[in-house]
């Protein structure tokens, strides 16, 4: 789906004739194109993973992925680092995440309150462990979810991420810390609970 993009820019660019190997007109378009695919092809699977952790639908999901490619496309000259590529889009994937909520204002529920319908694929043990950790993540104070995100999902440094959100890295590294304390705090009353269950 995020290759429709830019497969409709490519059939737009050949209308008429135009070869892109003989038109030097059409040369920086042609460059334009191959970076823009070679990101796409390399970061799509990153951008999706971390989309859905966001989103928990993989519709919302692919279409914030597709809205990120969107934005990346009209902004791709200012994309000046191809190594910076991923903390670039990943930023723009926030800003359209911080749009969709600022467009239309959802109503926020516990999913404890809700319980979700059970697919035959949730009943392994890894995806309740998953289900639990979202849940415990999404509960996270923001200041500490976003990093822990961007470093759990995203697979990003300390320093990457304090760049990304315009913090120092040792205030990075501090809230990092203080929400894997909590996760891990959480995980050792569940299991202390469970342990309970079975005495």
């Amino acid at each position: 789906m995020a290759l429709l993009f830019f497969r409709k820019k490519r059939a737009q660019q050949h209308i008429g004739g135009n070869d892109p190997a003989t038109s030097p007109v059409s040369d920086p378009m042609a460059d334009k194109q191959t970076k823009f695919e070679a990101l796409v092809h390399a970061l799509h699977g990153d951008l999706y993973r971390y989309a859905f952790w966001l989103t928990r639908d993989p519709n919302v999901a692919e279409d914030l992925v597709q809205e990120t490619f969107l934005r990346a496309w009209k902004a791709i000259d200012t994309l000046q680092d191809d190594k910076a590529a991923k903390g670039w889009l990943i930023t723009i994937l926030r800003r359209e995440n911080a749009r969709r909520f600022e467009r239309k204002q959802l109503e926020l529920v516990d999913l404890d309150d809700h319980p979700q319908p059970q697919h035959d694929a949730l009943h392994s043990e890894q995806e309740m462990e998953n289900e639990w950790l979202h849940r415990h993540i999404a509960r996270l104070p923001e200041e500490y979810q976003e990093p822990l995100l961007l470093q759990v999902v995203g697979g990003f440094s300390g320093e990457e991420i304090a760049e990304m959100l315009g913090l120092n890295k040792n205030t990075v590294m501090t809230r990092l810390f203080r929400a894997r304390n909590q996760i891990k705090e959480a995980l050792e009353q569940k299991n202390q609970a469970r342990g309970h269950g079975h005495g």
